[in-house]
């Protein structure tokens, strides 16, 4: 028989844990570089006067978040020199991928995308990879500092975090443009990279799992081809291999992919929609800061208690449809036209939703996980899932094109439906226990 799950109140005492606090800043510093290379980046196209189509295609310089998981075993069983002796492994990994981020969003502030805009692509691709690369391992830091039942909460926070980073990058640049240039508008957004840095810099190192080995194995008397051979079976083979055996793993992999697909092709026209409905850069920033941002609280914080209140298979199908409706908000807004009233429920529905399902589908990512190979399973599940917002997402814009707003809007949400079919599927398949209540700290 199964313990009572945990009411609401004792669920809720976990966000004061300095730890979970730390994460919420570190969700910001993984977040800020999304959007300076998804939908802001998209908007600066579209002033800029570059086609949907184009924008469409622009989605490609992100494919770096669907690749992670060709480098995340070396950011998951190496020592960054110096550093690591210092810091620890996954502080010092990550000051290293910020410090390249910070870099690269200043290069790719210098580029024009009307008269050069290879030079943009090109700069972008790099932050995304340097974006990517700081996600492998704060994703791996928070799976690893926090327990399994504190999993919930700590996706919860993340998602809020990660949704105020995207905030800044979206609202707040918006606003930022409004007496900067864009140029100037993503010096600023590289200069906030300092929030992750500071954060890392007074969290304390999670410990290593107790089967944890670093670099290319014990040296000895071995060979270095001998050692390179098992280095490359601990780091590359063992974490693929380790997530084989779970039952049905090609229907998970399906289910990450498509979970979010509908969101993602939204999310890469959001912008450009709100322009051609003729709102100001001043109005998108002010509904998105004052409503965005409680409504990404609520729903972010919400969906962690849910998942520890409710388990995380039930918080993901109820969470999912609520995504999925929120894409008709939009159909909404675009029979309105330029209403600033509809703009603030668009703007809130879709920010609760998307807050909720997402925080609930990151615990479900972090269940997956063995601590052995945290960083390289994540990058790997994380990556299915990038491959929708990122790839599948290309053409986006050439169905607005062809089918308008409304048409467009409509199929975003039929798009959500493969994914919540598989999460039927996978729930016959594989029934899930109630949750448990956690033992008294």
């Amino acid at each position: 028989m199964t313990a009572p799950a945990l009411n609401w109140l004792d669920a809720g005492r976990i966000y004061l844990d300095r730890r979970v606090i730390a994460i919420l800043f570190l969700g910001f510093a993984s977040g800020l570089p999304l959007l300076l290379v998804f939908s802001t980046l998209s908007f600066w196209l579209k002033v800029e006067g570059v086609s949907l189509a184009a924008i469409g295609a622009f989605s490609l310089v992100r494919t770096p978040y669907t690749f992670k998981f060709l480098w995340a075993p070396l950011i998951d069983r190496l020592n960054v020199p110096f550093l690591s002796a210092w810091l620890g492994r996954r502080r010092a990994w990550t000051i290293v991928t910020q410090i390249a981020l910070m870099g690269a969003i200043f290069a790719l502030a210098g580029t024009s995308p009307a008269e050069a805009p290879i030079w943009t692509a090109v700069f972008a691709i790099v932050v995304a990879f340097a974006s990517a690369s700081q996600d492998i391992v704060i994703d791996a830091y928070r799976i690893e500092l926090l327990a399994e039942d504190e999993q919930g909460a700590g996706a919860g926070v993340i998602v809020f975090g990660y949704r105020m980073g995207m905030l800044t990058a979206g609202a707040g640049a918006l606003w930022l443009n409004t007496f900067m240039s864009w140029p100037q508008v993503y010096m600023v957004m590289g200069c906030l990279v300092v929030v992750g840095m500071i954060t890392i810099l007074l969290s304390p190192e999670p410990n290593p799992p107790e089967n944890w080995e670093a670099g290319p194995g014990p040296a000895g008397h071995r060979p270095w081809s001998a050692r390179a051979g098992h280095f490359l079976h601990e780091a590359v083979w063992a974490p693929f291999r380790d997530f084989m055996t779970r039952a049905n793993w090609p229907l998970i992999l399906l289910f990450i992919m498509f979970f979010k697909l509908g969101d993602a092709y939204l999310g890469v026209m959001a912008n450009p929609f709100y322009v051609e409905m003729g709102f100001t850069n001043a109005e998108i920033a002010s509904v998105s800061k004052v409503f965005g941002i409680g409504a990404t609280l609520a729903g972010g914080l919400l969906g962690g208690l849910m998942v520890m209140r409710w388990g995380i298979i039930k918080t993901l199908l109820i969470t999912g449809v609520l995504q999925m409706l929120s894409n008709l908000v939009f159909v909404a807004q675009a029979l309105a036209g330029h209403d600033v009233g509809m703009l603030v429920v668009t703007i809130a529905s879709e920010n609760v939703a998307g807050g909720m399902a997402t925080a609930a589908f990151v615990a479900y990512l972090s269940s997956l996980c063995n601590t052995a190979y945290t960083a390289t399973q994540y990058a790997l599940l994380t990556s299915f899932m990038a491959f929708a917002r990122d790839v599948l997402s290309a053409t986006s814009g050439a169905l607005a094109e062809a089918v308008g707003w409304v048409g467009f809007f409509v199929a975003t949400t039929g798009l959500a439906l493969p994914g919540l079919l598989l999460l039927l599927w996978m729930i016959r398949l594989m029934p899930q226990p109630e949750p448990e209540a956690a033992p008294p700290r």
